[in-house]
């Protein structure tokens, strides 16, 4: 079990990770302090957070109510107050697209798909984060095949799943992806099992599909 130093420089780092807007640590501090839970990665990492809320954010993982809280029962700390530790909650999901030009692979989600940069690593940028309202996606960089010849498109293996909550909007969204020139894998179509859906082709093989109700 940690000690109240080890625990001090804990915080520390969390305040540290925030000023150097390490991008993994917004969803940390939104899933443990309420008054961070309305805001994106990006408002966490743009506003005021002080080495008191880094303290604050220790403690609530540890099951305390405060930084005063935790100092009070440090020295009596156990399996109980692992007990107390409310079970993790998943906030969300990221699928990882392989690619070969991470900049030239979110100039095309950019461009034709309407996604907007999250956060991108390096120069040039072997690692980054595309977002459209809900839907996220990540760029890895590789520089030798990973998948076999043209295996992806015979098995029609997926990258990632992308869903609307209407028939409207999956209709809206297939056409506009037409307009923009988009290369299509698989059209708009209705499954048997009540979706309607179409398969977008990038530029490195990769399959993404996109779904809503059929009606």
């Amino acid at each position: 079990m940690p000690n109240l130093e080890n625990l001090k420089k804990q915080a520390k780092q969390y305040l540290r990770w925030h000023r150097e807007r390490y991008h993994p640590v917004a969803a940390e501090i939104r899933a443990a302090l309420p008054q961070f839970q309305h805001l994106d990665d990006h408002q966490v990492l743009d506003a005021t957070f002080k080495l008191s809320d880094a303290q604050e954010l220790v403690a609530r993982q540890l099951g305390f109510s405060g930084w005063k809280a935790l100092k009070a029962g440090t020295p009596a700390m156990s399996s109980q107050v692992k007990q107390a530790i409310r079970a993790p909650i998943f906030s969300g999901t990221e699928a990882q697209l392989y690619v070969t030009d991470v900049k030239a692979s979110c100039e095309f989600f950019i461009s034709k798909l309407g996604f907007a940069i999250e956060f991108s690593y390096g120069d040039p940028p072997f690692y980054s984060m595309i977002k459209r309202d809900r839907a996220r996606l990540c760029m890895r960089l590789v520089c030798e095949p990973v998948f076999v010849g043209d295996v992806r498109q015979r098995e029609h293996l997926l990258s990632a799943s992308i869903t609307v909550d209407t028939a409207a909007e999956i209709k809206q969204l297939f056409l506009e992806f037409q307009s923009a020139g988009v290369s299509f894998h698989q059209e708009l179509r209705k499954e048997p099992w009540g979706a309607r859906n179409f398969i977008v082709l990038d530029p490195d093989g990769n399959l993404i599909l996109f779904a809503g109700p059929a009606d």
